[in-house]
């Protein structure tokens, strides 16, 4: 009796533990079916995780300045692709191509990185 009600909480835990992880990385507010590229100047750099943000000002055709959100992924995925904490830093000049969102407002899902001196990757 003891065993098989341990061995039911334990697969219950199991579940909810599984299931709670793979809700968190849901990317849902995005547009995946298509890419923005953009060029901006980096005005705040957070290397955390669970995921790294850059904010970049980005200007328009009517010489309007928009500060964009960009959303990448974590420090040990970054890492894993050869991302350091000193690859973008504020001041820098970036282009990005990104998933909008999909309310429309300025942010997006990083998709790949250029820096300056010519760096590409993938910052997701």
């Amino acid at each position: 009796m003891f065993y098989r009600l341990f061995r039911r909480f334990t697969f219950l835990a199991l579940y909810l533990w599984a299931s709670s992880g793979s809700t968190h990385h849901s990317h849902g507010n995005y547009d995946l079916s298509h890419y923005i590229d953009m060029e901006g100047t980096v005005t705040e750099v957070h290397w955390m995780n669970p995921h790294t943000w850059i904010y970049i000002e980005v200007t328009d055709e009517s010489n309007s300045p928009t500060i964009w959100a960009l959303e990448g992924g974590g420090i040990n995925a970054l890492t894993n692709r050869g991302w350091t904490q000193n690859s973008v830093q504020v001041g820098d000049s970036i282009s990005v191509r990104c998933h909008p969102l999909k309310a429309g407002t300025p942010a997006c899902l990083f998709g790949f990185l250029r820096t300056a001196d010519g760096t590409e990757g993938e910052y997701d």
